[in-house]
């Protein structure tokens, strides 16, 4: 960030600091549309056995100041139904699309009957229906539950690549949720090199531009088709606001300070264009991301927020505490990846009688050597768990003093399908297991890529707790019965121009009483 960026940020600060609160506004009650305002789609998420959340924005024109909206707020009309004709409204009412959040609407519907699905649409004078989309209901707390269906991407570049794969998403039959593991959006600039697409600024530091790049990037019909065909579970990574943040530092060596105003910004565009609820409504000390979902008796889902409370990275160059030049990673007890409150709360959680705890996170936390081929000294991630051994190893010592068998991790950010087993001791891969973990590809990430990267043909083999790694885009697709987790390894023949072609590459299958993927 040049100093210029940081004079602009800081003379905008008061209003970012009030995460862009502005006066408030007179209500319109009736407005005139020129154009159609739900350009960014529709969506649902975070769903409970009663009902879920439903999101939508105005923007009119999602690429001038505002979206194309006056500065007032404005009545918006939503409705649920037990069909997609709307012939049995269940359940209706009026929200409103405030200017200071980018006249988004987050709207928490309950009353609803468990583990079905429902269809939704909103509505504004003067101007056409929003597109309709469809939602499940969790089953109801404690209930017997056959199967679910999860779906699990994340990481969508919109220069590197099309959205194909959630054009196949969309189409998956019997789908109960997606979870999004994060990197909705990418902070960068315009790339020089060639790519499939382009961003339509420079790398964003503000609200305004924050609000833009997600127009842009919600703006893509196949992205728009999988929110509508069922509800995300959507949380955040380190795009979303800066490469490789950690708490209060980012990767350029700013001051705590001065990165604050830029993560207040993000994150109030985070939730200004996800289906959260309220409760994840930004305030003075951020967002609280990490949440707890229970489907029946058969999944406790818990999500976690891997960025917000993490000690900085070892050994980051440009910090501004200034580490000497030779420094050597040492862990230390007080370093931690979730921060107490949450490694507590996760503690706390996964004493429940659900038959499968889902971690839902990230970054990959299997111990993983990341060296090329003929490199004789092993490479571990700073940004993953790998970083952080003391805090990953307080992790597998609550799941060990449980005794729990049935835990399954999920996650992204490396771009790469990853499956393979957490050992009980990090230090002997080939040993006993205490997790499965299945690590998510990206959507448009990295190109179209192939089996491996280039210079990474041997990496699997010096990994023994790795069964696969696969450097193709697409998603991981969950079928969830009490005896068994199925994965399937979804990918996709190329993406760099609309229509790639998906296939499923592998399949693996998990007992509940025994950790580690066992190939399907």
């Amino acid at each position: 960030m040049t100093e210029i960026d940081r004079r602009d940020m800081m003379r905008h600060g008061a209003a970012l600091a009030l995460l862009g609160g502005a006066l408030p506004a007179r209500l319109l009650a009736a407005p005139r549309f020129t154009r159609y305002p739900f350009t960014l789609g529709v969506a649902a998420g975070d769903p409970l056995a009663d009902g879920f959340v439903l999101w939508t924005r105005l923007a009119p024109e999602p690429q001038t100041p505002d979206g194309g909206m006056p500065a007032v707020d404005v009545r918006v009309r939503w409705e649920v139904s037990e069909d997609p004709g709307f012939r049995h409204i269940v359940r209706a009412g009026t929200a409103i699309a405030e200017a200071r959040l980018a006249h988004s609407v987050h709207v928490e519907v309950g009353g609803l009957r468990p583990q079905r699905p429902y269809w939704y649409r909103f509505l504004v004078a003067g101007a056409e229906a929003s597109p309709v989309g469809t939602a499940r209901t969790a089953p109801a707390a404690g209930a017997p539950v056959d199967r679910l269906r999860i779906a699990m991407a994340g990481c969508q570049d919109f220069e590197m690549g099309y959205y194909t794969a959630f054009a196949h998403l969309a189409r998956e039959p019997d789908l109960d949720l997606v979870y999004h593991y994060g990197d909705y959006i990418y902070e960068m600039g315009i790339r020089t090199t060639p790519s499939p697409r382009k961003h339509l600024s420079a790398e964003i530091y503000t609200l305004d531009a924050y609000r833009r790049r997600y127009a842009q990037y919600k703006a893509d019909l196949d992205l728009q088709a999988a929110h509508a065909a069922v509800a995300f579970v959507t949380s955040f990574d380190d795009h979303e606001i800066d490469d490789n943040w950690a708490g209060a530092f980012d990767k350029d060596g700013n001051p705590p300070a001065v990165f604050a105003l830029r993560r207040a910004a993000a994150l109030q565009a985070w939730y200004e264009h996800s289906p959260v609820r309220h409760a994840q409504r930004p305030g003075p000390d951020g967002v609280r991301m990490y949440r707890r979902f229970d489907y029946g008796s058969l999944v406790r889902m818990h999500v976690l927020d891997t960025r917000s409370y993490r000690s900085d990275e070892l050994c980051r160059p440009n910090r501004p505490r200034g580490e000497p030049e030779a420094c050597k990673p040492a862990d230390r007890p007080e370093r931690t990846m979730l921060g107490a409150a949450q490694e507590a709360w996760l503690d706390r959680g996964l004493a429940g009688d659900a038959r499968w705890n889902f971690v839902a996170q990230q970054v990959l936390m299997m111990p993983f050597d990341s060296r090329k081929d003929g490199a004789t000294t092993p490479v571990v991630g700073a940004d993953n768990w790998g970083g952080y051994p003391l805090a990953r190893q307080r992790l597998l010592d609550g799941i060990d003093r449980r005794n729990l068998t049935n835990v399954v991790i999920g996650g992204g950010d490396m771009h790469q399908h990853v499956v393979g087993a957490v050992p009980r001791r990090i230090e002997h891969l080939d040993g006993p297991a205490i997790a499965t973990e299945f690590h998510g590809t990206s959507i448009s990430s990295n190109g179209t890529g192939g089996r491996h990267y280039p210079g990474e043909s041997q990496m699997q083999s010096n990994n023994a707790n790795v069964r696969l790694l696969n450097n193709q885009r697409g998603y991981q697709l969950f079928t969830v019965t009490p005896d068994r987790w199925h994965a399937d390894v979804k990918v996709l023949d190329q993406v760099d121009t609309p229509g790639g072609a998906l296939s499923t590459f592998a399949r693996y299958a998990v007992d509940p009483r025994r950790p580690g993927p066992q190939a399907a």
